[in-house]
């Protein structure tokens, strides 16, 4: 893997034992590897969390020969009567175990997960499924009823102790690819502000290390004047500049965005319009998990705040 470019595919966790989660979810997963079986698998939890490293990491750990599938691009019916059956059918030269992996399966239509269910079936005695998503709501019942449900949530009582083992793998990370010239508290604070999603983290630093050091300029992407810029614009009811602002910040995930307006909404709003905000992004961020064009669900979102919420 060290010929690899990108640092979350250069750096993934290879064994249960390298990846960072609570205690109580490795020892959940230790103890399937100990077993030498592995069963039908459905993890739920937010991006970048470790739920296709896990994935792989079991399948390494047991020996078993795995199709990687990312369902959010490939879930046609021809994904089924072809690539999974020949897969699922064949018996495996390599190992006794098979496993189909299907990444982001909540980009699945109902009829595709459907199909599956039978195939989950009918090819139970030779192969194994583990399917990932950010919204287990979007996996049908019948998917859930016949695999092992594991919820990727770091309880509030172990995020600082996680939170600082992977500060620690992030810093010898820096190490590792020759980035001395580092501000430890800078980092210290990326980690806290996309935890838990440790693809984000590992993204956001390796393209600001190309300016050969880490320093407080990587925290600019939007915080400070630049979120004062959207406030001030929402007030005033500015849509060009609200929607320019939107689509210069395109690479700005909605939950973070999202998470700044409601962390702030007491300094910013009305007290009576807090709540208003409160549905409004709740129901937007709902919506993010299905729609095609987030620029316009951010969009529709800032025009809802700028009508419906009023402005100290």
């Amino acid at each position: 893997m060290k010929d690899q470019f990108l640092w979350v595919e250069k750096y993934r966790p290879q064994t249960i034992d390298e990846c960072i989660l609570p205690e109580t979810l490795k020892e959940t997963f230790k103890n399937f590897v100990a077993s030498g079986e592995l069963p039908m698998f459905l993890f739920a939890g937010g991006a970048g969390v470790g739920k296709t490293t896990i994935a792989k990491a079991l399948c390494a750990e047991v020996g078993a020969e795995y199709m990687f599938i990312n369902a959010s691009v490939e879930n046609g019916i021809d994904l089924l009567r072809n690539q999974i059956k020949s897969f699922a059918s064949s018996v495996s030269i390599e190992s006794s175990t098979k496993v189909v992996i299907l990444d982001e399966a909540d980009s699945l239509s109902a009829q595709m997960q459907t199909g599956l269910r039978s195939f989950i079936e009918e090819f139970s005695h030779n192969c194994r499924f583990i399917f990932t998503c950010n919204f287990k709501h979007k996996i049908i019942e019948p998917i859930h009823s016949r695999c092992a449900v594991i919820d990727f949530k770091i309880p509030s009582s172990e995020k600082p102790k996680v939170a600082a083992a992977f500060y620690r793998r992030v810093m010898d990370i820096l190490s590792q690819e020759g980035v001395t010239d580092v501000d430890s508290k800078v980092v210290a604070k990326v980690v806290e502000t996309h935890f838990p999603d440790f693809r984000r983290v590992l993204n956001e630093l390796q393209r600001y290390s190309v300016t050969g050091r880490i320093d407080t300029g990587i925290l600019l992407n939007l915080s400070g004047e630049s979120f004062k810029e959207l406030i001030g614009y929402l007030k005033d009811k500015d849509f060009g500049n609200t929607r320019k602002w939107i689509a210069k910040n395109s690479d700005i995930e909605t939950s973070q965005l999202f998470s700044l307006l409601y962390d702030n909404a007491v300094e910013y709003l009305d007290a009576n319009s807090v709540p208003k905000l409160i549905l409004i992004l709740a129901d937007y961020q709902y919506k993010a998990a299905f729609v095609a064009n987030s620029e316009l669900n951010n969009i529709a979102a800032m025009t809802e705040i700028m009508v419906g919420c009023k402005f100290k």
